[in-house]
C-alpha cells in the first residue's frame, strides 16, 4: 500500500479575502497588459475562479472598475489620515499635509487609475463614486482646517479642490515639478481658509 500523502484540499478564502484577492489581481493585469485587458472573464481566468465567482462579487465591469477606484481611494485616504494626524497643529502645517498627499497620490497613479478613470469616462457609476469621494475630501478639509476658520465657505473648498486638480495633475505631465505644485496649493489652502469670508 502507498503511503503518499494525500494532497491538501485547496482553502477556501472568505468573501473579503475573495475580494481583496480580485482587487490585486486587477490591479496587476491592468499594470502588465493595460485597463483593456482586463475583462471579468479574463480575471476569472487569472485568478484561478469560475467567472460566476467574480460576478457575484462585481456585476459588471464597470462595477469592477469602480470598486478598483474606490479601493485606490481608501488606500490614499488612509495615509492622508496618518499624515494628518502626524503633523504640527497649524493652519500652515496642516494645509502643507494637504498639499502634499493630494500631489503625491496624483502622481503615484502610475497606469493603474488613469487607465480606470479612462475606461470609466461616460458612466454613471463612475460620476456618483467621484461625487461621494469629492464631497468626503472637502468634509475632510473642513474638519482638520476647523479649528483655524470655523466658517470656510463651501465654494472655497470647492476652489481649493480644483487648485489641487489643477496643480496636481500639470505635475504629473511635468508641466511644473511636483514641489512647485505642493508649495502653490499649500499656499492656496492657507489663503483660502484665512481669507474673507472664513470666521476665525
Amino acid at each position: 500500500m502507498s503511503s503518499a500523502p494525500l494532497p491538501s484540499p485547496r482553502r477556501r478564502l472568505s468573501r473579503e479575502d475573495r475580494f481583496r484577492q480580485l482587487i490585486a489581481m486587477s490591479r496587476r493585469i491592468i499594470c502588465e497588459e493595460g485597463v483593456d485587458t482586463l475583462t471579468l472573464g479574463y480575471l476569472a481566468e487569472r485568478s484561478g475562479v469560475t467567472k460566476p465567482v467574480v460576478y457575484d462579487h462585481f456585476g459588471t465591469r464597470s462595477g469592477l472598475l469602480v470598486a478598483l477606484y474606490q479601493d485606490y481611494d481608501i488606500r490614499q485616504t488612509a495615509v492622508m489620515d496618518a499624515a494628518i494626524a502626524a503633523s504640527a497643529d497649524s493652519l500652515e502645517a496642516k494645509a502643507r499635509v494637504i498639499a502634499d498627499c493630494y500631489v503625491d497620490c496624483v502622481s503615484q497613479q502610475g497606469r493603474e487609475i488613469p487607465g480606470v478613470l479612462a475606461a470609466l469616462a461616460c458612466s454613471p457609476e463612475l460620476e456618483a463614486t467621484k461625487r461621494d469621494y469629492q464631497t468626503a475630501f472637502l468634509e475632510k478639509c473642513r474638519t482638520v482646517l476647523a479649528p483655524f476658520a470655523a466658517g470656510i465657505p463651501t465654494p472655497r473648498l470647492w476652489a481649493i479642490l480644483g487648485a489641487a486638480d489643477a496643480l496636481s495633475t500639470e505635475a504629473a505631465v511635468g508641466g511644473i515639478t511636483a514641489d512647485q505644485a505642493k508649495d502653490e496649493l499649500a499656499h492656496v489652502i492657507v489663503a483660502a481658509v484665512s481669507g474673507p469670508g472664513s470666521r476665525p
